[in-house]
């Protein structure tokens, strides 16, 4: 059986769905929905994974993601992995959980975003898994709506943006009580979903190997990661040792630049005691830019990513 088409770039939309093996149930438990949840604010800080809104289903989910570095086989790896082996783990079984590999629609985001946030959220009401959507606890929707508080990871400003610039949780809910809109309805009720949402245009380029774009600045910062030479460079002034170089590049002779950065941090670490202090002021000095997934959120320090 071929593989579903998977078009990657960076910063571009999903809808990201998966269903369990024979339709079987993938969500027994609260405690396993969150493990699920806490998987995607990991990928968050580890392969910076931009989470727009979620439902988890009974026997599958739905979930409208960003990529800004274009890694979603990476992330999605991580999800379905992780999960399947704490799931496996807590009924005491074993073997796949999913159907197969998950199900990812390209989406012109910003002609969409609305609308596809919308069909997520109506999931369990269209499906007749509940008969108010503000008492369906395993969605975005109640974050939305402004009934719970935001976690951390999950990001909804793009999306409610939308709307109108007041009384922006009031306004979705009132348009997410209109239902979905039918040609939404209609391009998911395909036999075989189409991989790509958008108009015309959009799918001539993302077919023809361009990479379209959000015309919003702000959306489109892509996270920088540190050079290694960086890294290496803040390590030394924190613990306050003579510069180093990193190594030389492998082809010359040298460490491969990962694993020789890596030696200098870990020899660093060891001639200051350094194990027994927080790596935190080295984040912060490494990537100190305003907005960074490193950067000051409140009063909560961050920590060095996975």
């Amino acid at each position: 059986m071929a593989r579903p088409l998977r078009i990657t770039y960076p910063s571009a939309w999903y809808h990201v769905m998966n269903r369990g093996a024979g339709r079987r149930a993938v969500f027994k438990t609260q405690a396993q929905r969150h493990y699920f949840l806490s998987l995607l604010a990991a990928t968050q800080e580890r392969f910076n994974a931009e989470w727009h809104a979620y439902c988890l289903m009974g026997n599958h989910y739905h979930l409208l993601v960003r990529t800004p570095e274009g890694n979603l086989e990476r992330i999605m790896r991580h999800v379905n992995g992780l999960y399947t082996q704490y799931f496996n783990r807590s009924e005491k079984t074993d073997g796949p959980l999913f159907r197969g590999r998950y199900r990812a629609v390209l989406v012109d985001a910003k002609a969409h975003w609305l609308a596809l946030s919308r069909y997520i959220h109506r999931n369990p009401l269209d499906a007749h898994r509940c008969r108010r959507l503000a008492d369906y606890r395993s969605s975005s929707y109640r974050a939305y709506i402004a009934l719970e508080k935001r976690p951390a990871w999950l990001t909804t400003h793009y999306v409610l943006a939308a709307i109108t610039q007041r009384d922006r949780p009031a306004r979705y809910r009132a348009y997410v009580a209109e239902g979905s809109d039918e040609a939404l309805c209609a391009f998911y009720a395909r036999a075989k979903i189409d991989p790509v949402l958008g108009d015309v245009a959009f799918r001539a380029k993302v077919l023809t190997g361009h990479r379209p774009h959000v015309d919003l600045p702000e959306l489109n910062a892509v996270c920088v990661r540190p050079t290694l030479e960086q890294i290496v460079s803040v390590t030394c002034k924190t613990y306050r040792l003579p510069p180093r170089r990193s190594g030389s590049p492998h082809a010359g002779g040298g460490s491969p630049p990962p694993r020789a950065a890596w030696r200098c941090i870990c020899v660093n670490s060891w001639q200051t005691c350094a194990w027994q202090k927080s790596l935190r002021p080295l984040a912060w000095r490494v990537m100190p830019v305003p907005g960074h997934r490193f950067a000051k959120s409140g009063s909560d320090s961050p920590a060095i990513g996975h």
